[in-house]
């Protein structure tokens, strides 16, 4: 076997890890084992030792032995976070990055930030601190690894929402802070842990003996599984041999005999009594082009069974199985192996060895479990492949070749001695294997055999061998022949084995290929059904759960395709169990379909049914494992699709009740203004009408019907209801007519316009054009300073005219001009933050854009202040007047 060498896939995962900081988790079985202390504690000791540390974040819970401990550390202040009428304080993630120093410690690493927070979990906050080359220290309860959260809620009848993804623990250091179960029982009671009520409920729920014995092996397992897989990347990346027996990991040997699926249930009780990790492999020998349908049935049966338990499964081409086996157990550093033995007669052993033999001998690292396999039944008559005896013209040119030679041979005869014209006889020899198997390569070493002893040994003509020599010539010349053939036919065969494999891996690699990129699930189920057809030339039918008990058809390769109630029947079973049902399964064989379910964790997504016109099974059994490979692929891909759907209607959910909240809270505060002026207005209409009150109830209520209109308008707009009457516009009567109407908003403040008579008439609607002016001027008239004026500018600029509103103020926050056009936005931070709905200028965006026009924000170059400009592409300026103004 050749030496180990570095795997390059360690060796890049080594290296991504240059330069960024290193994470040590501290993994607790529960809360109270000490996780936050020892954590400190082992802080204080950095820090003695010189190692600039800081808390960024520690959760003392009240615990006086905690609280003592942070006293001795630089403690980053947290940031307060206003939520809901109450102030949240979370890490300043800011303030770390820029104070850098070189260890942080971070408690409560499946923490969720307050909303606005820059990341939504803290371990997020934390990898952003990994990634600037910060070292890390956190901490972890066992009920937090996601995936180890069902696990513990089926005992614990307690399901956390906070989780950290395994991929956080796989890259961390861990190291468990451990107390027997009723030592923390003890600390709970004395109210170390939590206050004694809640200590009480705790005790008689979470806290019981038996949850926390679980939950303490489980946080051994785990940690043990993470310095496993740790160990095993260093041991890659160094190009390390060995089996390295941090924890045992087990290899089953799947062959195509009867019983095999008993050595996968054995692996899977061997595998559960050691807790480790198991595989189920299956050596692909040249051999296997000469199994029966029901071999390659036994097979693919085992290695679907052995997935359904829970074990990987692999497939490794090999030139023969021990060969194979011990490369796999080397590179998975496999320490058990799980092989069954049939019984076989000696003559068969002494002919072709024993596997389990030579396992036992050559593994001397691997503990090798053998189980005896089922007497095996009378020898299964495999269908020789087509030309496995060779065809008749590879027989005739091999017979000509040897004539070629032996009349070569006859013309040199004068100048060769004997050796020389046995050695030409091995040319026939080697063509005969090389093009046309081992068969042939036999028949020609025996016609070259004959042909040298007829011709030319002594005596000639005949197939009598006088000299003893030339019998020793015979016998070598026949000897080297047939291992000729051998080895070639070898060689051939490895050939055609990697070839095989390599036409599986590209057909899988281009069929997830063609549907990976794929984002529309009526076209992802339709590519899946072509391929499938043109793969495994079959039709092909994909069936989703519909209204009912009815299955709904989501694609199919034939349009012609027939469905009749038994195959009905079969994949509603496959869909509803999960198993596969129909032809050639064990279920509801009557089907001429075979129905696949497409799994993805614990739900069936959809149903892959297949047919063949020919009789029998719809794949045949050598194309088993490539369909099942092909159903894995799809089900990744539908289950993407399905992610990515739910994502969409999540953010759709989350946007609608973000504008909810914000129109709830704008209404309530902007409407209740001028309800409480016009409330306090018509009190005072007891006591006698006054002008002033006259228009204040006047102006307030105009102020309502704009905050009405608005609601109204931005209503019409995302329901696409907005009917354009597009004509020739006048910009100057336009703006002069925007400005009269908006005089009560500007609050007194003077208008200027500057909008020269001879500017280009454009196209637009004037009643949206005098909704976009009357928002520009009302948003001007609440932000400008209150004795400056607002001046309206309309310019011809290249051929495009544009508008502009401009105020004198404190101006806009740079960088988020844009933000100001989006729903409910009311920038902090700058002038921009005074009253409103902020419905205003997403109003003026919408309407612009439906009219064709844009709209854009800018501060002032001359003074502070801010700019906003309608702007009228060259399409819609009226070039001819006349023309415009008849139009």
């Amino acid at each position: 076997m050749a030496p180990a060498r570095p795997d390059p896939d360690a060796l890049l995962r080594a290296a991504a890890q240059e330069g960024r900081g290193r994470l040590k988790i501290f993994l607790g079985a529960a809360p109270g084992v000490g996780k936050t202390y020892e954590m400190l504690s082992e802080g204080l000791a950095r820090r003695r030792d010189g190692v600039d540390v800081v808390v960024g974040v520690v959760e003392t819970h009240g615990r006086a032995e905690t609280e003592a401990l942070t006293r001795g550390h630089e403690i980053v202040p947290r940031r307060a976070v206003a939520y809901e009428g109450r102030t949240l304080y979370e890490m300043d993630l800011d303030a770390v990055l820029a104070r850098a120093p070189r260890l942080v410690l971070v408690d409560e690493l499946a923490h969720t930030n307050a909303p606005g927070s820059r990341h939504p979990k803290r371990h997020q906050d934390v990898e952003e601190l990994l990634a600037a080359g910060i070292d890390v220290y956190s901490t972890v309860n066992i009920q937090h690894v996601e995936s180890l959260n069902d696990v513990v809620a089926s005992f614990t009848r307690v399901r956390v929402r906070e989780t950290v993804p395994d991929s956080v623990i796989e890259q961390a250091e861990i190291e468990v802070v451990d107390i027997p179960p009723d030592e923390l029982i003890e600390r709970l009671k004395a109210g170390k842990v939590y206050l004694p009520d809640e200590a009480t409920r705790a005790l008689g729920h979470f806290f019981s003996k038996s949850n926390l014995s679980a939950l303490r092996e489980l946080a051994l397992r785990r940690a043990a599984q993470a310095v496993d897989a740790r160990m095993l990347d260093d041991v890659r990346a160094l190009g390390l041999g060995g089996t390295w027996a941090g924890t045992d990991r087990i290899v089953v040997a799947i062959n195509e005999l009867p019983g095999c699926d008993g050595l996968v249930r054995a692996a899977k009780r061997v595998a559960d009594g050691l807790k480790g990790p198991w595989t189920a492999l299956f050596v692909e020998t040249p051999r296997v082009a000469g199994f029966t349908e029901a071999q390659h049935a036994r097979v693919a049966a085992a290695m679907t069974l052995a997935a359904r338990l829970g074990g990987a499964v692999a497939t490794v081409p090999a030139p023969n199985v021990v060969h194979g086996i011990k490369a796999f157990l080397a590179d998975a550093r496999a320490t058990q192996l799980v092989v069954g033995k049939s019984r076989r007669s000696r003559w068969f052993e002494l002919r072709h060895g024993s596997v389990v033999d030579r396992l036992v001998r050559e593994t001397p690292d691997v503990t090798v479990h053998v189980l005896p396999l089922p007497e095996p039944g009378p020898p299964e008559k495999a269908a020789r492949p087509r030309g496995a005896w060779g065809s008749p013209a590879g027989y005739a040119i091999t017979t000509a070749l040897v004539a070629a030679i032996t009349a070569l041979a006859s013309m040199l005869s004068q100048v060769l001695n004997l050796g020389n014209v046995a050695l030409l006889y091995l040319l026939p020899v080697m063509a005969a294997a090389s093009l046309y198997g081992l068969r042939t390569g036999l028949f020609a070493g025996i016609a070259s055999t004959l042909a040298y002893n007829f011709f030319f040994l002594p005596p000639t003509g005949t197939l009598t061998v006088s000299d003893p020599e030339n019998v020793i010539s015979i016998v070598v010349l026949l000897g080297i022949a047939i291992a000729t053939s051998q080895l070639t036919a070898r060689v051939h065969a490895q050939a055609d084995l990697a070839s095989r494999s390599a036409r599986t891996n590209a057909t899988l690699a281009g069929f997830l290929r063609q549907i990976a990129t794929v984002n529309d699930i009526d076209v992802a189920t339709q590519r899946i059904c072509d391929d499938v057809r043109r793969l495994l030339d079959v039709q092909a039918v994909l069936l989703g759960p519909g209204e009912g008990a009815t299955l709904d058809v989501l694609a199919a390769s034939d349009p012609e395709y027939r469905l009749d109630t038994v195959d009905n029947a079969a994949a509603r079973w496959a869909l509803d169990t999960g198993a596969a049902a129909g032809k050639g399964s064990g279920t509801l064989t009557a089907s001429e379909w075979l129905f696949q379910p497409l799994r993805a964790g614990d739900r069936t997504l959809a149903v892959l049914g297949i047919a063949s016109e020919r009789a029998g099974n719809p794949v045949r059994a050598d194309q088993l494992p490539l369909l099942s490979s092909l159903v894995d692929q799809a089900a990744l891909v539908l289950e993407r699709l399905r992610l990515q759907t739910e994502m969409r209607d999540v953010d759709a959910v989350r946007t609608r009740d973000r504008l909810r909240s914000a129109l709830l809270s704008s209404v309530s505060h902007d409407l209740r203004t001028p309800l409480t002026a016009v409330i306090a207005a018509a009190h005072q209409l007891h006591q006698g009408a006054t002008p002033d009150l006259i228009a204040t109830i006047e102006t307030e209520a105009q102020r309502l019907d704009r905050f009405v209109a608005n609601l109204l308008d931005m209503a019409r707009v995302e329901a696409g209801a907005l009917t354009l009457s597009i004509e020739p516009v006048d910009l100057a009567d336009a703006v002069a007519g925007a400005a009269n109407d908006a005089r009560r908003a500007l609050g007194g403040r003077a208008v200027r316009l500057d909008v020269p008579p001879d500017l280009p008439l454009v196209r637009a609607d004037p009643t949206l054009l005098h909704h976009c002016l009357l928002n520009l001027l009302e948003n001007a008239g609440r932000y400008a300073d209150p004795d400056s004026a607002v001046v309206v500018e309309g310019r011809n600029h290249a051929g495009e005219v544009r508008l502009s509103v401009v105020d004198r103020g404190p101006g806009l926050p740079p960088g988020r001009e844009a933000e100001l056009f989006e729903t409910f936005r009311r920038v902090e931070g700058s002038d921009r933050a005074v009253g409103g709905t902020g419905l205003g200028l997403a109003i003026v965006k919408a309407f612009s854009e439906a009219m064709g026009m844009s709209v854009g924000a800018a501060n002032r170059s001359d003074e502070s202040g801010a700019r906003f400009t309608l702007v009228f592409p060259p399409v819609l300026v009226v070039r001819d007047i006349a023309l415009g103004r008849m139009i």
